[in-house]
């Protein structure tokens, strides 16, 4: 748990909070409890009751689904959304889990108040969430998409975009194993990937550390469905102009 609750916990940082009107934002501000996330951090599991929602502000959570062998990511969330969608759709059991994937911080809310806030906001929490739920549909649907139709090279390239978009930096921390859960294969293929990447410039990886040397390099290695995602949150959730400076 994080003692500081400066200007790095701003509302502001998370596009659902920042959508809504600053009197609304304001009466949800003694509700959002300011919280770390470390690598690897279990958020909710599958068959157990999520307790909360978490609305990042920087940093990158995994959706995964535990199959018999591998575990498969299946989205990812960032600044731009919540993790816990299900209890905004009414669920209050977990069918996957959500595991912080690249370390971050975030604003938790507890489940029950969330519900009741939602009905008492006058709609506007409501078509904010309404609006980034379509949004991740368009992910999920890209995502099993991307997994047949594209080669693992494009694929990674995407998601080291869209992790430094997250994380509002060309540099972050990110694990081989995390990795091959964004890619859905072995980690013997990351390292073939990364390194064919690193060999062209556009990257650096150095003791599970990323560095994004080459930007426009990178985006012409990428496969079409960065464009296609990104646009997607970009119109639902406008970021701030603040967090656009590195892209």
């Amino acid at each position: 748990m994080a003692s500081d609750t400066g200007d790095s916990y701003d509302p502001v940082g998370n596009r659902i909070l920042a959508a809504l009107p600053d009197s609304a934002r304001e009466y949800l501000r003694p509700h959002l409890e300011p919280t770390e996330w470390a690598a690897g951090d279990v958020l909710y599991r599958p068959g157990e009751r999520i307790d909360a929602v978490h609305f990042p502000l920087i940093g990158v959570c995994s959706i995964v689904t535990d199959l018999e062998g591998p575990t498969v990511e299946v989205a990812t969330v960032g600044d731009e959304g919540m993790v816990g969608l299900p209890v905004f759709l009414g669920v209050a059991t977990a069918t996957e889990r959500a595991l912080c994937q690249v370390p971050g911080r975030a604003l938790r809310m507890d489940a029950d108040r969330f519900r009741h806030e939602i009905a008492l906001l006058d709609g506007q929490l409501q078509q904010a969430l309404q609006r980034f739920t379509q949004s991740m549909f368009t992910q999920l649907a890209r995502n099993a998409a991307c997994i047949r139709g594209h080669r693992t090279h494009q694929r990674c390239a995407r998601w080291l975009l869209m992790t430094a978009d997250r994380m509002h930096s060309e540099r972050f921390d990110l694990t081989q194993k995390f990795l091959a859960q964004m890619l859905a294969v072995r980690r013997s293929s990351v390292s073939e990937v990364a390194g064919a990447l690193a060999a062209d410039g556009c990257i650096r990886y150095s003791r599970g550390t990323i560095t994004i040397l080459d930007r426009a390099r990178l985006r012409d290695h990428a496969c079409s469905c960065y464009e296609v995602i990104r646009g997607t949150l970009d119109a639902a959730l406008p970021p701030h102009a603040d967090t656009t400076r590195h892209r």
